[in-house]
């Protein structure tokens, strides 16, 4: 995983003074490009045991193999910029529709390949032999995660697989307390703190059911009341980017769920595809189908 990304997504779990490290690298990473450990404590108002202590928290053995690692993050980001023809990710005021394209463009394609570098695939694997055996599935997301559970729901739908989705909470919770051991929960939170996701996989939990959190977050709530996380790594961004990338990391990673689970019974569900395809023909007014009755 790259290491700014470690670095964020970690920030709930870091005490006080390593946060105040986190927060100066991630405000400006190129500080520690030419930084000693005594320079970036200074910077960050810590103290080298302190940075120390950081560095370790994201799993390295010291300062110099954390550096090492932020310089090579940044040239990558760097040659990806350059890809897109930008100067710099993040949205401005003043940036042209042109530059505005590409950096939407670039933050959305980060985040896919971010989360596709970092995904934990032994998870992945559990998760999609969970909604390959389910005999009921409930999805459920708020806001804008709501979007993706409902992508979810339709794909599982258009291959036969028995699956409910509600944006509203109560009716959500309704369906949460109806299901049992034999079911799968899927729940969708950012951040993994949202309330309403929070207890809707809580309800699901209590009866018998496995339960699945898709989020961003490192620790979070989520992990408490989920047997199964799968995270994406989404970088913060100004403006609405970063919520737009959030969301095109969740259905990044629902359309790997699909298509694993797909793979599994190839021959019943590619049929299953072409029948719930056949079926809406006749509503494509551009298929030269004629309507009778």
């Amino acid at each position: 995983m790259d290491v700014l990304i470690r670095a964020r997504q970690s920030l709930d779990r870091l005490s006080a003074s390593e946060r105040r490290v986190a927060d100066t690298v991630l405000a400006d990473p190129e500080l520690v490009r030419t930084s000693t450990i005594m320079r970036l404590a200074e910077v960050s108002g810590a103290s080298q045991s302190t940075v120390a202590r950081f560095c370790q928290s994201l799993g390295y053995p010291g300062y110099r193999e954390f550096r090492l690692d932020v310089i090579a993050a940044l040239s990558r980001d760097q040659a990806q910029r350059i890809s897109f023809d930008i100067g710099e990710g993040e949205i401005g005021p003043d940036d042209s529709i042109a530059d505005t394209v590409a950096k939407i463009a670039f933050q959305e394609m980060q985040a896919i390949q971010d989360t596709a570098q970092s995904l934990d695939t032994e998870a992945v694997a559990q998760a999609v032999a969970a909604i390959r055996g389910a005999r009921r599935i409930e999805l459920y997301g708020a806001g804008a995660s709501s979007l993706s559970a409902q992508d979810l729901f339709q794909k599982l739908s258009r291959i036969g697989r028995p699956a409910g989705v509600s944006v509203d909470i109560h009716l959500a919770l309704v369906q949460a307390a109806l299901l049992d051991d034999a079911s799968v929960a899927i729940g969708v939170s950012f951040r993994g703190e949202t309330r309403e996701t929070l207890d809707f996989l809580t309800v699901a939990g209590r009866t018998g059911a496995l339960t699945i959190g898709i989020t961003n977050a490192a620790e979070s709530s989520l992990d408490d009341v989920c047997d199964i996380v799968l995270r994406t790594s989404v970088r913060e961004a100004r403006f609405r980017s970063g919520a737009m990338a959030s969301r095109i990391a969740q259905l990044a990673l629902i359309d790997m769920l699909f298509v694993l689970a797909l793979r599994q019974d190839f021959p019943q569900m590619t049929e299953s595809l072409r029948r719930t395809y056949d079926a809406v023909q006749s509503r494509r007014p551009d298929t030269g189908a004629v309507e009778t009755g």
